[in-house]
Order: C-alpha cells, then structure tokens, then sequence
C-alpha cells in the first residue's frame, strides 16, 4: 500500500490532531472527511485540501474509495462506524475509547477479523518520549519490584464544554471522566504494568451537569502485586493542571508529570543508566493535553500496513482498558470490589 487514501468520520475537537499528523507523512493522505454538521465538514475539507466532505458516512462509503477509515466521532458510535467501515473492507482506526461497552468492543474486533482489516486503538500517549523512557526503565528492571504506581488527571472541563454537544457526558454516546479523559492514562498503567485482577472505586458527579461523573478515584490490584491508585477530576481551578504517573519501586522513583506526560518530574534509580542522560531532550511542552504522539502512532499505522512492522495498537489492546474503565463503574454501582477479567 504505497500511497494510503484516507476519510475521516468526526470532525469535531480531536480531528485536527489527525489531520496535522497526516500532513507531515508523505505515503498516506486524507481525501475526504464526514460530520453531520455541514458547516464543520466543509471547513474541515478546506482547511486540509480535500477533496469531499459528506454529512453522512454511508454516502461517504458509496462514493469514495479509501483504505483507511478513521473514527473521531462520538465514542458510543466507534463500533457501528467501525463495523460498517470493515464490512467495505476498508481499515479501521477509532479513536479512544473503541467502544462504552464490551459486547460492542467485541462485535467490532470480530468485524475486523471477519473482514481481514487491522483495527487500530488510538494510545498515542505510549509514544510520548518521557513514557517510553519510563518503559525502558521497567523493561531494564530497574525499579527492582515495584511497589505503587499513582496516576493523576486534574483537569478542567467547564459546562461550556459539555454543552458544545449534547452527547458530551452522556451515558449513551460518552461516559464520564474515567471513560473519555482519563482512558489514556487508564492504558498507559495496564501498558507498564500488565494485567489487573481487581479494582474499587468511586464517581461522583459534583459540579457538572451531566449524566456520568466529573471526578472519580479508583484502587487497582495488578497481577504483578503492584497497588495502584487513580485519581481523576475535570474540575480543577482554573485550568489543566497535572496529568501523570508515578511509579515507586524497590530501586527507584520515578513521576512522570506535567499536564499531560510531558516532564520527568523524578527521576532517581540506584544504578546509573544511558538513558539517564536524555531526560532532559525527552521533556517538552505539548501544545494540547493530547501529547505529542498522534504522528509516530501514524507513522506506524502506515508501516503496519505495508507490511514491514507490526502494530503499536489493535482492538484487543484497546478492549483491555475500556474492561478496566467498565470494572470501576461497575464497583460503584455494586459498592463492591470487582474481579477481573469481567465476566458475561
């Protein structure tokens, strides 16, 4: 696939990662794009030099012949999207999270499978370059055996947000704090740190009028024997404030911080390493709370599907933290501790 043809289904806040990603790659470009509001598909179509905008995905499969759909609309609309994009044979990139629920995660990956397409996960915090220093760390066991690992989300997220759309904060086409803004930082501790066996949390919803939670806490028990805690809130005054991940281990500390994985805040192990010398040209400052990531995760997706590497992310991967995200939910309606993997 030496030139991959591309439509964008969901023009709305984290389209533009998409399209400035794709700008910088000179073997795939976006042709056409899709949004039910007129008015933003055409804008989009013209900011990017396409050449088609529709307000329909249907019309946009009938007519156009792409290779790769990718879904940045509303995340209980990923799967149905996703599952008649496979069934054109096209393939499927879905941003997080690829579904609200399990059966439809599931009915998409068989979609997928059936078809013989690659899906793929948006995760592109992984290939921020302060992660995977941390992800060498731990591959290298220089933390020894990890104690504790702690994330934070403290954002903002004020009511103008929500009510920019009517499917922001909803049960139906979003989830709360957990499910759309935290996902990523959701995945990044089962990316670290491998599966979990259990979790306990608690939502509330205190400032926002919303149907799901503004802030939430969460304790996870990993497999490993690694405790981990999670804490998440889109009320922090008066703006974005930390998004990190610190990890706490018989040989070393380590915080990775800044609003959104971009800074080494700590970084202290007992024995000296190489890569202790690119701390510094590993920070930088994000220009949103999306991180740097959106052009290597492409770059990627393109090789991968060429043939000549294999994918960063795919369907089963983005199954395993939305399993996660399903199980805090779950504990709170029950008050109960929940056991992993979920049962049917």
């Amino acid at each position: 696939m030496n030139n991959t043809r591309m439509g964008l289904i969901g023009c709305g806040r984290i389209s533009g990662k998409h399209f400035e990603a794709v700008e910088h790659l000179e073997n795939a470009r976006f042709i056409t794009c899709v949004d039910i509001i007129p008015e933003r598909a055409a804008a989009a179509a013209e900011k990017y030099n396409l050449s088609s905008y529709y307000t329909d995905y249907h019309e946009m499969l009938a007519k156009e012949k792409i290779d790769l759909g990718v879904i940045c609309a509303p995340s209980g609309l990923h799967p149905k999207i996703g599952i008649a994009l496979a069934k054109k044979k096209i393939h499927v990139l879905t941003e997080k999270p690829m579904a609200i629920d399990l059966k439809s995660a599931d009915e998409l990956i068989e979609a997928c499978e059936v078809n013989n397409v690659h899906l793929y996960v948006v995760k592109q915090n992984r290939l921020n370059p302060t992660m995977l220093l941390l992800k060498n760390a731990i591959l290298k066991n220089r933390f020894g055996k990890i104690y504790l690992v702690q994330s934070n989300v403290f954002w903002q997220r004020p009511q103008s947000y929500y009510d920019m759309a009517g499917w922001r904060g909803t049960w139906q086409y979003d989830g709360g704090a957990f499910l759309n803004q935290a996902s990523h930082y959701v995945d990044a501790l089962y990316w670290l740190l491998g599966p979990v066996d259990s979790v306990m949390s608690e939502t509330a919803t205190m400032a926002r009028k919303i149907e799901a939670e503004d802030t939430g806490v969460a304790v996870l028990k990993f497999s490993n024997g690694v405790l981990g805690t999670i804490n998440v809130t889109m009320l922090t005054y008066p703006k974005n404030f930390e998004g990190s991940i610190t990890l706490l281990g018989q040989k070393g500390t380590v915080k990775v911080g800044g609003v959104a994985l971009n800074k080494i805040d700590k970084w202290e192990f007992e024995d000296y390493d190489d890569d202790d010398r690119l701390l510094e040209e590993a920070n930088y400052q994000p220009l949103t709370v999306y991180g740097s990531g959106h052009l290597p995760y492409y770059l990627n997706v393109i090789e991968s599907l060429k043939g000549t590497t294999n994918p960063y992310t795919n369907g089963r991967d983005g199954r395993r933290s939305l399993e996660i995200i399903l199980a805090f939910y779950q504990s709170v309606r029950t008050g109960k501790k929940i056991n992993l993997p979920l049962k049917d």
